[in-house]
């Protein structure tokens, strides 16, 4: 039982982790020297120069749905160790599941949100590319729901 615990709880610090890193990180979009996150557009050549991103409606819902995933998932993770404690024997840790499943549903609304409307906001050419933070994104919406799952499944014993 203590082998599954740490294990549930590396798996959703895994999450917040890659929640944290894509959310901060300016690599959402690549295009040649340029970088692009939900943040700031950033251009690395001989000088480096970031500017604040655009004020598109789009890309501030897609801002809200990644801050909204990280309060989810730690607010889950606090409730994961209060339930721990307060739970009673063969109770189910419903609440902190419904909240991992809502990080999981809001950083994939983010993701695609950006994936759909990304070329509003700069023009795909042939060097444009996702960054390892977008990709970092769709990777924890996975382990995100299955941590969800596994937490509503998940039974308290003594």
């Amino acid at each position: 039982m203590l082998l599954l615990l740490l294990g549930i709880i590396v798996l959703h610090v895994t999450v917040l982790v890659l929640l944290f890193v894509s959310t901060i990180v300016s690599q959402w979009l690549v295009i040649g020297e340029h970088t692009a996150d939900l943040w700031q557009n950033c251009t690395s050549g001989s000088v480096f120069q970031c500017l604040t991103s655009s004020p598109n409606e789009w890309l501030q819902s897609v801002q809200a749905m990644m801050i909204l995933s990280i309060i989810f998932s730690v607010l889950s993770l606090f409730l994961f160790f209060c339930q721990l404690f307060t739970l009673t024997k063969g109770g189910r840790f419903y609440i902190t599941g419904i909240f991992q499943i809502l990080a999981g549903l809001c950083v994939m609304s983010g993701a695609a949100i950006f994936t759909v409307r990304h070329t509003d906001w700069h023009e795909a050419s042939e060097n444009t590319s996702y960054g390892y933070a977008y990709i970092l994104a769709w990777l924890a919406f996975p382990l995100a729901l299955a941590s969800g799952i596994v937490y509503v499944i998940l039974r308290k014993r003594e």
